[in-house]
């Protein structure tokens, strides 16, 4: 006998709860080797696909693309082990218990070689293999059809992502696997709710919504995330319009149902928090709400600079980056004050200083602000710190930076000179105790050497936490990162 295994969403690492499905890589009725990739999705941090840690035939996908799931919610159903008995043909030639996995054990429990792909969570066991389709070569149930109802799928199963039975697959159904229940259409008010989603009944139980008194518009009348969206901002229209006259005729009827409105004025655009916009005002409100942060700034002449970068690059060889020649600035400058290169433990009440130098640099893309962490930014040279800065720019662009190349940072930098701004004042990125930001580099009428002179000009500013440091500390740091700027001379002294 065969055993249906649930996967479900793995928890992907650094406090992320939720997923959005970008794609899947299967459809119910193929056959997945272990470690797979299944789907595609993409969390607050990057775009990851997820392995399936068992091998067998995909009896259910949970969840459209398009749709956010909770960590540890279902993604899906795999029928492993041998087939049930009666199995026809297909099912013989699909070999499962060659996939790499026994009988109702996880990937890698007793398997000899793994492929080392290990989600939190779920071991990992054989390598990967190609994918194969199970043929059906008739239908189930009496007659030569498929009867609808809660034991046996038919076409609403298949539309909707529910678990699909092949010939021969009826014993691989696990007992206990949650499955939309469209076993006959469900007017308002009455029969089962065909809902999947647990984002959309949450949405509905929050605005007051009952789910029955709703059409879905997804396949058999499913209930989508859009009906219950729809249905609100319809309640929302009414409650606008002005009351109907005594012995007037009412244009629709009226429901039962009167969901909770959010108190908000009508019209305008609404955008959800969610994804890269909702984790960066999460990490943002902590960090205003958390850290009693103080701004400091200098203006620098950054000309000698500028001569010294384009002096590096007329030599040959790898072009330097500015940012690469600014990060090494800090990690220089934070090794003269390494208090800015901490965390505070407010639960030990404790300042935690860091050995290691993990620079995080901002990064505007397409999905929104993204922080990529250079690690070990201290051991790095200008030459080092340039291919990486390179690296993870066009990891962040293209959308496939890993978690752990979005997190663990001890210090960022923040270049808002690329938009054509001169100041800001950084908000500190949790849990970090500073930001540099640089503004951009500009003529502007300076004096030099007792003359005044047209100079290559930026502004520096430092965002800490007073809780680290004091006014003397930051204040030192800037004044070291802006002789630097100013003379690139004095880099040599930690050469």
């Amino acid at each position: 006998m065969a055993q249906v295994l649930e996967f479900k969403l793995p928890d992907l690492g650094e406090g992320l709860t939720e997923a959005e499905i970008v794609r899947w890589l299967v459809q119910v009725g193929d056959v997945v080797a272990v470690d797979q990739p299944v789907v595609e999705v993409e969390t607050a941090k990057a775009m990851v696909e997820v392995p399936c840690p068992y091998g067998g035939v995909v009896t259910a996908r949970f969840g459209e693309e398009g749709q956010e799931l909770p960590v540890g919610a279902p993604l899906l159903t795999v029928a492993v082990g041998a087939p049930a008995s009666g199995g026809g043909p297909g099912h013989a030639a699909a070999g499962f218990s060659g996939q790499g996995t026994a009988e109702g054990s996880p990937a890698g429990a007793g398997t000899a070689e793994g492929s080392g792909n290990v989600l939190v969570g779920y071991g990992t066991g054989a390598p990967p293999a190609r994918r194969r389709r199970v043929r059906p070569s008739g239908l189930t149930g009496r007659g030569g059809t498929s009867a609808p109802g809660r034991g046996t799928p038919g076409a609403a199963d298949r539309a909707s992502g529910a678990a699909r039975v092949e010939p021969g697959m009826a014993g691989f159904r696990e007992p206990g696997v949650v499955q939309p229940d469209t076993s006959r259409a469900a007017g308002p008010g009455e029969g089962p709710v065909p809902v999947i989603s647990p984002l959309v009944r949450r949405l509905a139980r929050e605005n007051g919504l009952d789910l029955r008194e709703l059409h879905g518009s997804g396949p058999d009348g499913l209930i989508l995330r859009a009906d219950v969206e729809g249905a609100l901002r319809a309640a929302q229209t009414r409650t606008a319009q002005p009351a109907t006259a005594p012995h007037a005729r009412p244009t629709a009827p009226a429901t039962s149902a009167a969901p909770r409105v959010p108190s908000s004025p009508v019209g305008g655009i609404r955008t959800p928090l969610k994804g890269v916009r909702g984790a960066v005002a999460d990490k943002l409100s902590r960090s205003r709400r958390e850290i009693p942060d103080a701004t400091c700034w200098v203006d620098a002449d950054a000309t000698e600079l500028m001569r010294a970068r384009a002096a590096m690059n007329a030599a040959g060889g790898p072009k330097i980056s500015l940012i690469a020649l600014l990060a090494r600035i800090c990690t220089a400058a934070l090794a003269r004050f390494p208090e800015l290169n901490s965390t505070v433990d407010m639960e030990a009440r404790e300042v935690v200083q860091l050995d290691q130098v993990h620079l995080g640099f901002a990064a505007q893309t397409e999905r929104g602000l993204v922080v990529p962490v250079v690690r070990d930014a201290h051991t790095r040279d200008a030459e080092s710190l340039t291919a990486e800065f390179a690296r993870l720019t066009d990891a962040a662009r293209t959308g496939t930076l890993t978690p752990a190349e979005l997190t663990g940072g001890t210090f960022t930098l923040n270049n808002y000179g690329v938009f054509g701004v001169d100041g800001s004042t950084p908000i500190i990125n949790h849990p970090e105790a500073a930001m540099l930001g640089v503004g951009r580099i500009v003529p502007k009428p300076w004096v030099h050497e007792g003359e005044l002179a047209v100079r290559q000009v930026v502004q520096l500013s430092l965002t800490f936490d007073h809780r680290v440091c004091d006014g003397g500390t930051a204040g030192g740091f800037l004044r070291y990162v802006a002789d630097c700027v100013e003379q690139p001379a004095v880099l040599l002294r930690t050469l």
